[in-house]
């Protein structure tokens, strides 16, 4: 009965979420997992759990969902040096991918509705195109 209840909550949702969803969330989404498939799988893997002590979990990422400035500049301009994901340390270095602040934004969305994360704030071009390379004190 739990399993099942589970699965009805499951479908729920996610037609709640379907039929709801804003139109230009669902195409950044879109185009953000096929940027995904091109430039993220290799590293993080197709359902996003990364691979233990050399590159984090993005799935139900504590990281990711609490630090959304920073997981941007990440993908902008790459990452080195410790991060703490789900309470574990990472240090390995991320390359900047070169992507176009609206691959990143699309990205970021489809990465924030994937595997566990939600948003409720859509990532836009703006946003990206306002982060700098050194985090703001």
């Amino acid at each position: 009965m739990k399993t099942f209840l589970l699965c009805y909550f499951s479908v729920i949702s996610g037609l709640f979420l379907y039929l709801y969803q804003d139109p230009a969330l669902e195409e950044s989404i879109q185009r953000g997992s096929e940027i995904y498939a091109d430039f993220c799988v290799t590293c993080h893997l197709t359902e996003g759990e990364g691979v233990a002590n050399a590159f984090p979990p993005l799935a139900k990422s504590d990281y990711l969902m609490n630090n959304r400035e920073g997981s941007i500049r990440g993908i902008k301009y790459g990452q080195q040096g410790k991060l703490v994901v789900n309470g574990a340390t990472y240090n390995s270095v991320m390359a900047p991918l070169g992507l176009e602040d609206e691959e990143i934004a699309d990205v970021m969305n489809y990465i924030l509705h994937s595997w566990g994360n939600t948003s409720d704030k859509i990532v836009t071009v703006e946003e990206v195109k306002a982060i700098s390379k050194v985090a703001a004190h």
